[in-house]
């Protein structure tokens, strides 16, 4: 596919009118003890750092990202053979689990993906752990490259306070879009167009539920697979730039109004409908959309990560679509930005070599991996032909929702403490064991608390 610039420039607009609460600071903060050496102190030919070994922690786990991963890293060893790459590997929810324990220890790793919440890189820049990478943005051309937007959704404040500006602390790969994967080979079996309004998608819903057929598959155990669909839901009834103050934790937002409890309440009523498939709440993620590729379901709520997981087990008889939008004549709405960004730990042993790893695995030959291998790039995405025809769905929708403004943050970006809070509560919410209104609430208390409303 072979779109124009205009790709990078949609995104150029959508996030960063995302945060345009949050105005840029200075790319260097020399005065800080985390800012590092000054730029021109950096070593950027990795080939005279002599016999280097980096323990890299990544999460691209899945067929796609696993491939691309293994791709790179073989390419940058072959050009380096004095860099040798010691890779660890673990599931989204593992690296979570472990990277905290794992800055603090003797054997630290050298480069990690730390997820940009606030609740991790946020406080792993607060305690010091991460290094302020403006001074290799600077050598390398980083900061030319990565349009500020995208540098800022790794971006934060030397103290960890301020998300969204100040240093980079992380580069990341790949750009992010929540969608709708969807069945055509079912849908056309059943009779069913792809849904091109909210109605539309309703109807689809409660004809594929009378058919016999699952409507929506879900597995949501480990919590956070809700807010994704939470997320695509609350598009359709509250305005972007207000989603954007709750997503980074801006003051002057309420969870508590009108829009937000109409979400709610939408996806309440898929529970009570039972759009769902059945046990969803106890089901593991992997499990719930790989049984999607075996035929269970007629729609998918999920983000662009398993564009080549699906691909490949389905063919053409899976598709992607953004949510409707939330009018006639609209732009959708939909969570997106980027993946986990690559950062390097302050207990790294050769940061320059780090530092060329990151580059390496990021630049403009890095991106065709990407794009060759099923994964969206973050920039320079317009100028990528995507392998397959789900693939073309996706960079298309990642394209067109950028350009519109219609992108959005992760919720759980909000505050420390929001990705618990939010996974808790929209677990009970769909379990109802809890309101749609105590459900805001309890989302409200957690926002309100960080900005101090």
């Amino acid at each position: 596919m072979n779109r124009s610039r205009t790709t990078l420039v949609a995104l150029v607009a959508g996030l960063g009118l995302a945060l345009g609460a949050c105005a840029p600071g200075s790319s260097t903060d020399s005065t800080d003890e985390s800012s590092g050496p000054a730029p021109g102190a950096v070593k950027t030919d990795a080939a005279s750092l002599g016999d280097v070994t980096l323990t890299v922690w990544d999460q691209e786990v899945r067929g796609g990202q696993e491939k691309q991963m293994a791709t790179l890293n073989a390419e940058f060893q072959k050009k380096y053979p004095n860099i040798t790459i010691k890779r660890v590997s673990r599931s989204f929810d593992d690296l979570v689990k472990t990277l905290r324990l794992a800055l603090t220890g003797a054997d630290a790793p050298d480069v990690v993906q730390a997820n940009n919440t606030r609740s991790q890189m946020g406080e792993f820049v607060k305690a010091k752990q991460l290094v302020n990478l403006d001074p290799w943005a600077k050598a390398y051309g980083w900061d030319e490259r990565y349009p500020q937007s995208v540098r800022n959704v790794a971006s934060y404040s030397p103290d960890g306070k301020t998300f969204g500006s100040g240093s980079l602390f992380g580069m990341p790969q790949v750009g992010e879009v929540v969608g709708i994967f969807y069945n055509d080979a079912k849908l056309k079996t059943l009779g069913i167009n792809p849904p091109r309004t909210w109605a539309d998608f309703d109807a689809a819903l409660a004809t594929a539920k009378s058919k016999g057929e699952v409507p929506l598959v879900l597995g949501n155990l480990e919590k956070w697979p809700a807010g994704h669909v939470f997320g695509v839901v609350q598009g359709r009834f509250t305005k972007a730039e207000d989603i954007r103050r709750l997503g980074f934790g801006q003051p002057g937002g309420s969870w508590v109004t009108p829009e937000n409890t109409k979400a709610a309440e939408t996806l309440v009523g898929y529970v009570d409908k039972g759009y769902f498939n059945s046990g969803f709440n106890g089901q593991d993620y992997d499990p719930a959309w790989q049984s999607f590729t075996k035929g269970q379901g007629l729609f998918l709520i999920a983000g662009s990560w398993l564009q080549a997981d699906l691909s490949s087990a389905m063919k053409t008889d899976v598709k992607f679509m953004l949510p409707p939008a939330p009018e006639a004549g609209g732009s959708p709405v939909t969570t997106g930005g980027s993946g986990l960004p690559f950062a390097i730990t302050q207990k790294a042993k050769n940061k320059d070599a780090a530092a060329a790893y990151i580059d390496f695995i990021t630049s403009p030959d890095a991106m065709k991996v990407l794009a060759e291998n099923g994964n969206l790039p973050v920039v320079e995405t317009a100028e990528q032909k995507a392998p397959d025809a789900l693939a073309t769905d996706v960079f298309a929708a990642f394209g067109e929702v950028s350009e519109n403004d219609g992108l959005v943050p992760y919720l759980d970006w909000a505050t420390p403490t929001m990705g618990d809070t939010m996974g808790a509560t929209l677990q009970d919410l769909l379990a109802k064991k809890v309101t749609p209104q105590k459900a805001l609430e309890t989302l409200q208390k957690d926002y309100g608390d960080f900005t101090g409303q």
